[in-house]
């Protein structure tokens, strides 16, 4: 899985280009080094292209004087039928675009010129507002009885015809220039889980909207997850999420999605989820994915009772908190605090435990509570604690919280760090608790 930034709103490169010609500011401003600066692993760039042939060779002819050697613009093998390991990809920048023809045939162009050159593939679309009134009606007919026809079809020789949804035909036209620079990063639109399996290759990637992506979780899990195995999938927010609100990553990483984006200028649970999550491997913003989600013969489904899992027993002593943050609707800032321990992972673990409530006092709050959690898969459970000031009318008011993978803590005591809504860090406030589990 790969950390994915996406940000809402919606301008077209051309536009940008013209705003920054005005403001005389330089795409050599961006330079490799800051870029590298957090992680040594590959940057994949995701482009959204709304630009004509000849605006996508000026983006092609930018992207490679910006990142010169950095930028990915040839297959690491001569002949490659795999996707190379990010470990391989280190220092490097991949281009994620729509491609037109094969990766031989980008080899074999090197060096050419490339100027005017344009290539058309055709492409259906479905209507922008159909996801939305499809997820109002309920599930859609069935995929599988879809992929039942299909099967049926090519067996008798016939053309697959597209059924259930109306789609409209849209010829897409690509500067070869651009179209060279997509290596491992090919965007392609995802059909059915049947017509991947018969026809995408290694290197291409499936972008797929929130609302589709949870009716295939919850319908087709397994399907879903062997074709995470073989692809790179990227779920993203739904066209309505106008107030840039996000949903919850956790029931799309639960299927293997390597790309999961959200928005992040919107603080909230998906952000501390995400934020969590990548604490892993270091912070680098790559982890790898259970062995379940990685086998080609898998047969998990993170919504079924698992026989084979490999549960543990986690129990954590919440025994005090050092200076948390005060009330802010309280006139003497003296909070009543409470501790929220929750487990988020596949819908079996999903569970959250409260503390009892200390009265006026923030700075030096003592539980000394056990709390006891059975965790069926702890390969995917993320633990928040949460930590807040009790409201009798208006609710209850955040004051902070942290976010980690389970398998991420150590046993014995341990020192819990707060963070505020927005994701900065409230140091020097804190938990101190005890940690113990068995498997």
């Amino acid at each position: 899985m790969v950390r994915d930034d996406f940000k809402c709103g919606k301008i077209t490169l051309e536009k940008t280009l013209k705003l920054l010609e005005k403001l005389d500011i330089r795409c050599n401003a961006i330079h490799v080094k800051y870029i590298f600066k957090t992680s040594d692993y590959p940057v994949v760039l995701s482009l959204e292209n709304h630009c004509s042939p000849s605006q996508q060779e000026v983006m092609a002819d930018n992207l490679q004087s910006t990142f010169g050697d950095a930028l990915l613009s040839d297959t690491l093998d001569d002949f490659p039928d795999k996707l190379p390991s990010p470990e391989a990809l280190k220092f490097k920048i991949l281009v994620r675009n729509k491609k037109i023809g094969t990766l031989r045939e980008t080899r074999e162009r090197r060096g050419s010129d490339k100027h005017g050159q344009i290539e058309e593939c055709e492409e259906e679309e479905e209507a922008e507002q159909e996801e939305e009134e499809n997820e109002a009606k309920g599930p859609e007919p069935s995929d599988a009885f879809q992929d039942d026809l299909e099967k049926e079809a090519e067996s008798k020789g016939a053309v697959r015809i597209p059924l259930f949804k109306k789609k409209v035909s849209a010829k897409l036209k690509i500067a070869t220039a651009l179209s060279d620079l997509v290596i491992y990063t090919k965007i392609e639109k995802f059909r059915s889980f049947h017509h991947s399996r018969l026809y995408q290759q290694f290197n291409e990637s499936n972008s797929i909207g929130e609302s589709q992506a949870r009716k295939l979780s919850k319908l087709r899990a397994n399907e879903f997850i062997l074709h995470t195995t073989k692809f790179i999938t990227r779920i993203y927010p739904k066209a309505t999420r106008a107030d840039s609100s996000n949903f919850n990553p956790q029931e799309f990483w639960n299927v293997g999605c390597q790309m999961v984006a959200l928005n992040f200028q919107t603080p909230g649970l998906p952000m501390d989820l995400q934020n969590g999550k990548f604490l892993d491997n270091g912070g680098s913003g790559y982890i790898l994915k259970p062995h379940f989600l990685r086998d080609s013969k898998t047969k998990f489904n993170p919504n079924k009772a698992l026989m084979d899992s490999n549960p543990i027993i986690l129990m954590i002593r919440l025994i005090s908190g050092i200076q948390l943050p005060p009330s802010y609707h309280s006139s003497s800032n003296k909070a009543d605090t409470l501790v929220i321990i929750e487990i988020l992972g596949v819908p079996n673990d999903q569970m959250k435990q409260q503390s009892r409530v200390i009265k006026k006092n923030a700075f030096s709050p003592r539980w000394n509570e056990t709390f006891t959690f059975i965790i069926q898969v702890p390969e995917l459970a993320l633990i928040r604690f949460v930590v807040e000031n009790q409201g009798l009318i208006a609710g209850n008011e955040f004051l902070g919280q942290y976010t980690l993978p389970v398998l991420c803590m150590n046993k014995g005591y341990r020192r819990v760090p707060l963070f505020s809504k927005m994701g900065e860090s409230l140091e020097p406030a804190s938990l101190f608790i005890y940690v113990w589990y068995v498997r």
